[in-house]
């Protein structure tokens, strides 16, 4: 997936609340849109190189999305809205094996009290997939949730809703950056989630973590990686 080849330079200076931060391009304060509820404190460390993508439309308070974050070894995508089109593309070009039989796709759809990414149909009936952005990493291990999260686990409990009514259903964690190996449930950070993902594997529910290939313009799935339960 291609971000675009207009993305300008700055410095990450303070986050002011969860979707608003202040960066300096070329010497002006500038306050910026950030797509991502997450805290993402190893991510945001002042002076951090990041790159903005250039949003122009009138209605907007901000000008900007931050949409990467330079690591020093490689490149994160902050942007917690990509893993839903990242995985609906891999889809498209048919890049994920497990998911094959079901080519045909619809994007979030309404199950029950939820709204999930994504709905896969095909001979076999219907595949339902919820995505979750991860941008923490520790040791090489990925983990979801970085802060508490009311959405994860009730999006877990739809998808052991799915698998009760006869359907097939997952959760991908796309892991936006390249340095991890595995993924693991942050349980530290929001007990409540763990425990329903934990849950939802028990009853059917399957889990895939990938990781993605980041550059200063693109980003795309890469490896599938291993869960540490």
């Amino acid at each position: 997936m291609q971000l675009g080849a207009d993305l300008v330079e700055g410095r990450f200076l303070t986050r002011l609340n969860r979707f608003a931060a202040l960066v300096d391009i070329e010497g002006e304060e500038v306050m910026v849109h950030v797509a991502n509820s997450g805290r993402m404190h190893e991510l945001f460390v002042p002076g951090v190189r990041v790159l903005l993508k250039p949003q122009p439309a009138e209605h907007r308070k901000t000008k900007f999305d931050l949409a990467l974050v330079d690591l020093g070894f490689s490149m994160c995508s902050a942007d917690a809205r990509l893993p839903n089109a990242l995985v609906a593309e891999a889809l498209e070009f048919k890049r994920l094996p497990q998911f094959v039989e079901y080519p045909h796709v619809r994007r979030e759809v309404t199950f029950g009290e939820s709204r999930l990414d994504l709905m896969l149909e095909g001979p076999e009936g219907k595949y339902y997939v919820e995505t979750k952005s991860v941008t923490l990493v520790v040791n090489g291990t990925g983990l979801f949730p970085d802060s508490p999260t009311i959405r994860g686990a009730k999006h877990m409990r739809s998808l052991e809703q799915a698998v009760a009514m006869g359907h097939r259903a997952a959760a991908i964690f796309v892991i936006q950056r390249e340095d991890v190996h595995s993924f693991t449930p942050h349980e530290t950070a929001d007990p409540e989630f763990g425990q329903a993902f934990r849950h939802a594997l028990s009853v059917g529910v399957e889990a895939f973590a990938y990781k993605c290939r980041v550059t200063d313009d693109s980003i795309e799935l890469a490896d599938l990686l291993p869960m540490e339960l």
